[in-house]
C-alpha cells in the first residue's frame, strides 16, 4: 500500500494570505497566529494540494519528503 502524501507549512515563511486554506480547507486552516498550519495530514487526495503549494505567494508549502 502507498503511503499517503502529505504537506507541510514553513511557519517561519508563512505571511497569512489563506490561499491555502481557500484551495483545500479539508487539509489547511489559519492559526490563531494568522498562520497557516496542516490541520489534517493525508487529506491531501480530498481536494489539490499541489494547487495549494503552487498558489502560495511566499513558496511556505512544501511536500513532506
Amino acid at each position: 500500500m502507498a503511503k499517503a502524501k502529505t504537506v507541510v507549512v514553513n511557519q517561519e515563511t508563512c505571511i497569512g494570505c489563506g490561499a491555502c486554506v481557500a484551495i483545500c480547507p479539508d487539509v489547511f486552516e489559519m492559526g490563531s497566529d494568522g498562520k497557516s498550519r496542516v490541520k489534517k495530514l493525508g487529506n491531501c487526495g480530498k481536494c489539490d494540494c499541489q494547487q495549494a503549494i503552487d498558489s502560495c505567494p511566499v513558496t511556505a508549502i512544501s511536500w513532506k519528503k
